[in-house]
């Protein structure tokens, strides 16, 4: 008896607690302790009997109606047996072993449309059930994962489509947990017409549930935050962020995969297009320009991220466009500031608390502030976004060392090299962490979306500048007259016109002088641009300062393309000598 009493004074306050969460009403106080003594300790006791007599796991069921209270019952012993018998204690219910939602589908189509919902005769997995309560009886585990099946969340289901070229485009569908999400992918891919909506087969899904960590120690991933890709299931899950761009990050890294299997190369590249019917590509990461630069009012925007290149020509992958705003100036960048209305998804933003306005210079959550809205927002814009083959292709990089030329023309070898080394410095805000500009090389422009060598993603962009004659430039729209912290950030307006004479092709009509160190073709003029930022040594006070980082960096890039193996000797030699 005096265990009983012992019993009831440690769990007394929590059992108490487990009530008023649950919500449950009707009972006096003195009617829910009485239950606690009379029927829920006496209950326990009985099932540490039981486990001390078994001397293994034991597996009890709980049977009864809809409403009748098996989970108050079973979360009230638990209580009870963790808190003062000290016994690890799971509750599974027989709704976490429903079939999935695709299988469910099925059944519903080849047998009866009931199946497609819960509860329904058939509708649970029994050999998952068996298998599960296999392993728990036979102890054959250190740790275990266990099933729980979350028909409380409200869901969010976007069906549409990835690729403006029908021909190739991949009918997806992102279900998220948060109604904002929801609204970002419609936003950022493509909705589907009515009658295609209708007819809708989803190629590829995504499950992005925001708020569900993974345990490294068990799961086997570096972070709680987690982006995982099944090709055979043709099925992404993402957990442990809320950063909207997963979404569209995840969905480019399929695409990646997939469309050099149908010789179609995808780029992480914006691109827009010429009165003339001319097609310019801008590749770069994060921070280097692609989105402001390539938003130019005198060209059609066709897209700001994410492209694929056909035999037919160009295509965006995406509906919308999605870009950065810190330091957001209606002045600089018309387009963008003028995209953000209703419609558009603000992220990371934070408001005036007076005005309730934007702070497009507020850093204080991060610098990696963004928007998305629709494509059609920018005045002109290509719709259904495809185009012909590139004219000019353009590779973006901040350098942060501010050694190399604000532009430069690269051969056809050279522009394979400069491609796969990717080189530019991550920026403040582009990721976690990041506080200050640091150099780093990501093959393709986009390393981490690229499941395939960037051998293969080279090749098929080397074919495809012979096969179409286009002409490549490397501009860097880092910093002049020094390094991060000393020089600063190239002039846009400079860089605009840079890019100008390239599209116009003015700068076919220049002379050319070769960066030794960087083994690159730099112009002597350019119109609009004063001819003495064109080579970066003469903005340096310091010259024997500006050679040293100039030999720093070249020695990156030569290190770096190492670990390339399969790679002929004239993209080598195209290269800085280091």
């Amino acid at each position: 008896m005096q265990s009983v009493n012992e019993c009831f004074d440690n769990v007394k306050e929590d059992y108490l607690k487990f009530l008023n969460k649950e919500k449950i009403f009707g009972k006096s106080k003195a009617e829910k302790i009485t239950s606690l003594k009379k029927i829920y300790i006496p209950i326990s006791f009985w099932i540490e009997n039981k486990y001390k007599k078994k001397g293994e796991t034991l597996i009890l069921g709980f049977s009864g109606g809809q409403g009748s209270g098996k989970t108050t019952v079973t979360g009230i012993l638990k209580i009870i047996l963790k808190k003062f018998f000290k016994r690890r204690i799971h509750v599974s219910s027989i709704d976490d072993f429903y079939k999935t939602l695709n299988d469910r589908n099925k059944m519903s189509h080849a047998i009866h449309p009931l199946l497609k919902t819960r509860g329904v005769p058939g509708t649970h997995d029994i050999n998952l059930v068996k298998k599960f309560f296999d392993i728990i009886k036979k102890k054959k585990f250190k740790k275990i994962k266990l099933q729980k099946f979350e028909k409380a969340k409200e869901l969010f289901v976007f069906d549409g489509f990835v690729g403006a070229e029908k021909k190739s485009r991949l009918p997806i569908r992102i279900i998220t947990d948060h109604a904002w999400q929801s609204l970002f992918v419609k936003t950022m891919f493509i909705e589907p017409t009515s009658e295609e909506l209708e007819y809708h087969e989803p190629k590829f899904t995504v499950f992005n549930i925001n708020d569900f960590e993974a345990r490294p120690e068990l799961d086997g991933t570096r972070t709680s935050t987690f982006i995982l890709l099944n090709f055979t299931k043709k099925l992404a899950i993402i957990g442990g962020t809320r950063y909207g761009g997963e979404n569209k990050k995840t969905i480019f890294g399929v695409l990646n995969f997939i469309l050099p299997g149908k010789d179609i190369m995808p780029m992480h590249c914006s691109a827009n297009l010429g009165l003339n019917g001319d097609t310019a590509l801008f590749f770069g990461l994060s921070g280097t320009g692609k989105t402001t630069l390539s938003a130019d009012p005198k060209r059609m925007l066709i897209g700001d991220d994410e492209h694929g290149w056909s035999d037919d020509g160009i295509f965006n992958f995406e509906g919308g466009c999605y870009a950065k705003t810190i330091n957001l100036s209606k002045k600089a960048e018309p387009q963008i500031w003028n995209a953000i209305r209703d419609g558009a998804v603000l992220e990371n933003v934070v408001l005036n608390p007076k005005t309730m306005n934007p702070d497009y210079d507020d850093d204080s959550l991060t610098e990696n502030t963004r928007v998305v809205y629709p494509l059609d927002y920018i005045p002109g814009a290509v719709i259904p976004s495809v185009a012909g083959h590139p004219k000019s292709i353009i590779f973006l990089t901040a350098d942060a060392f501010g050694v190399l030329p604000p532009i430069s023309k690269l051969t056809t070898d050279g522009a394979m090299y400069h491609f796969m080394s990717g080189y530019t410095s991550k920026l403040a805000g582009t990721e976690r962490g990041i506080i200050e500009p640091q150099p780093t090389f990501s093959y393709c422009f986009g390393s981490v979306f690229m499941p395939r060598p960037a051998e293969v993603y080279a090749k098929m962009l080397g074919e495809r500048i012979v096969k179409h004659n286009t002409n490549v430039y490397l501009v860097n729209t880092g910093w002049s007259g020094g390094p991060y912290g000393v020089g600063k950030r190239f002039k846009i307006d400079y860089t605009r016109k840079m890019i100008t004479a390239v599209l116009n092709q003015s700068l076919e009509k220049v002379n050319y002088e070769r960066n030794k160190v960087f083994n690159l073709d730099v112009p002597k003029t350019c119109p609009g641009v004063p001819s003495k930022v064109l080579d970066p040594k003469k903005t340096w006070k310091n010259k024997k300062a500006y050679d040293k980082a100039a030999k720093s960096l070249a020695k990156m890039f030569v290190d770096n393309f190492k670990k390339f193996k399969k790679v002929s000797p004239n993209i080598k030699k195209a290269g800085p000598k280091g």
